[in-house]
């Protein structure tokens, strides 16, 4: 895939996941989802770091990560047939839950992960942003859009869909301008409501 036409982008290394994974962390802080899986606020952002680290360690070997130069904004891509986690990749997050005010949520944050994964569109090759994050002092310079343009452009040519599930309503209209249409909403169990959004190729 070429990104020739959107300078400062690139795909993500392995090196570039201690920064990356603050970054995400610090753009998922004020997340209704994060804030029902990881309750205390002073706990929150070291969890999601660690989260973070992690789902980017996993998504690195598709080599679908991309990111600004800067290390401001990241998109994070599963290509069509692996958006599903295994039960290896789901046990490398249960150390993200192991403080002593964060375990009791451990069960209800996996019942949510696991109805998700069930509600997950079937049947159709699609690639699945899994993380879309910008660093909020960076924010409204038009990094989201440019880190997430390569894969979608890719989705074009290919002529697969896309996929993605949003945690914050006002989301919904960027979406949406990049052509995803809101499937269906669903809440969380004693959570924040999502809602999965699909995009037709162009």
């Amino acid at each position: 895939m070429s990104l020739g036409a959107v300078p400062g982008i690139r795909r993500a290394t392995a090196q570039d996941v201690p920064a990356l994974s603050a970054m995400l962390a610090r753009a998922f802080l004020d997340d209704p989802v994060a804030e029902w899986a990881w309750r205390p606020d002073a706990l929150r952002e070291r969890a999601l770091q660690r989260f973070q680290a992690t789902r980017l360690r996993q998504l690195l070997a598709h080599e679908e990560v991309w990111t600004s130069e800067d290390l401001c904004s990241a998109a994070l891509w599963a290509p069509p047939g692996n958006w599903h986690s295994s039960l290896r990749e789901v046990a490398q997050l249960v150390p993200c839950f192991m403080h002593p005010r964060l375990i009791g949520r451990m069960p209800m944050v996996a019942v949510g992960w696991e109805m998700l994964e069930r509600r997950h569109p079937r049947g159709r090759p699609h690639f699945y942003l899994a993380v879309l994050g910008t660093d909020p002092s960076a924010q409204g310079r038009g990094l989201g859009s440019a880190v997430l343009r390569g894969v979608l452009e890719q989705c074009d040519t290919d002529g697969v869909g896309a996929y993605l599930e949003s945690s914050k309503e006002r989301n919904v209209d960027f979406y949406a301008r990049h052509g995803f249409q809101v499937m269906e909403e669903i809440r969380l169990l004693g959570g924040p409501p999502m809602w999965k959004m699909w995009r037709e190729p162009r």
